[in-house]
């Protein structure tokens, strides 16, 4: 497959902004660079900014204030099927009447391209998502993972600089959500294309992007590396939202703490004076398989029978079986000063 354009895209947002009216902004004059190749996924809650964002990126929303750049040109004004992108969507949207090859080469033949030249591109990329066998099949005819397949195929049949996937994953089974993720991974980096991928799933952002960029109230918390954003989060937001880390006052600050980093002591065993401690009390226990998840409170705090925990901490099947914890049980948890990343204020 050839694109418009041998080089990849970069895409830059340039104090980008949406307003629905005189409320806060659904974005909020953002910045970012995202470099041409790359697979960067808009993550945050729901509510965040991130779909409007990509919707903006690929022309379906209006821009309030601000610039978009696709390869250095300015895309702001154009009309989506103008700008080089193409957008994959959450719902699949294939037409339930149409064979997979002609809905693939649907937007062919709005352009007005010969039947014959826009089937044999649309059966082309067909083969390339292992797809080729199942061309003539109505999207009924076809499963989930297949179906999206079929919209990957009809995305790219236009050849475009940048792909934008809006939560292309979420109407998968679990299963299926993490082949087709690594299938995504794969295709990015065969076709050399500028992804930008929005989820909710902070999974699914860590096993695909080079770079993640995690919002909150229509403003970017972070951008980083998955490495960088779950070891050194900017912020207690990025922190708890990312999820696997406690969040310790100090009482000159907040210091967040990855779970499978602490360690959990039952009061009789001995200390180690070069470790932070708190003591605590085991508030709930969860088997995963390889490791137990335990909830945690602070001991001196007001303890109900269905106590909140307050922090976590995962200890390997092997540790636990040799010296398991009970629901009620009081300890310390400890960590080393090093383990402990400080927080923004």
């Amino acid at each position: 497959m050839t694109t418009r354009d041998s080089q990849p895209a970069a895409i830059e947002l340039v104090a980008l902004t949406k307003r629905y009216g005189p409320g806060a902004a659904a974005v909020d004059t953002i910045d970012l660079h995202v470099e041409g190749g790359s697979y960067c996924c808009l993550l945050g809650p729901s509510g965040c900014g991130k779909s409007t964002t990509l919707r903006m990126i690929a022309g379906h929303e209006s821009v309030t204030s601000g610039d978009i750049l696709l390869a250095g040109k300015n895309i702001t004004d154009l009309p989506a099927a103008a700008r080089g992108t193409a957008m994959m969507f959450q719902s699949f949207a294939l037409f339930p009447h149409l064979s997979a090859v002609d809905n693939v080469a649907f937007s062919l033949k709005m352009r007005g391209v010969a039947r014959g030249e826009r089937r044999a591109r649309a059966q082309e990329l067909l083969e390339r998502v292992a797809m080729g066998h199942l061309a003539e099949r109505k999207p009924g005819e076809l499963s989930g993972g297949q179906q999206q397949r079929v919209a990957l195929a009809r995305a790219l049949i236009t050849r475009p600089r940048a792909l934008l996937l809006d939560e292309p994953l979420s109407a998968l089974d679990p299963f299926l959500r993490i082949q087709m993720r690594a299938e995504l991974r794969r295709w990015q980096q065969e076709l050399g294309l500028t992804f930008i991928h929005v989820t909710h799933s902070q999974e699914e952002a860590m096993a695909l992007a080079d770079r993640m960029v995690v919002m909150n109230h229509g403003a970017i918390e972070q951008v980083g590396t998955p490495w960088e954003i779950y070891n050194r989060p900017a912020s207690e937001f990025v922190a708890r939202f990312m999820g696997g880390h406690n969040i310790i006052d100090t009482g000159e600050g907040k210091v967040a703490v990855r779970c499978d980093r602490v360690q959990i002591l039952a009061d009789s065993s001995p200390r180690d004076a070069t470790q932070a401690s708190i003591p605590i009390v085991v508030t709930d226990v969860e088997y995963q398989g390889t490791h137990v998840l335990l909830g945690l409170q602070q001991q001196g705090k007001t303890l109900t029978t269905h106590a909140t925990a307050e922090f976590s901490a995962m200890v390997p099947e092997a540790a636990f079986v040799d010296a398991p914890f009970n629901v009620g049980q009081p300890g310390v948890m400890q960590w080393r000063p090093e383990q402990a990343h400080r927080l923004a204020a």
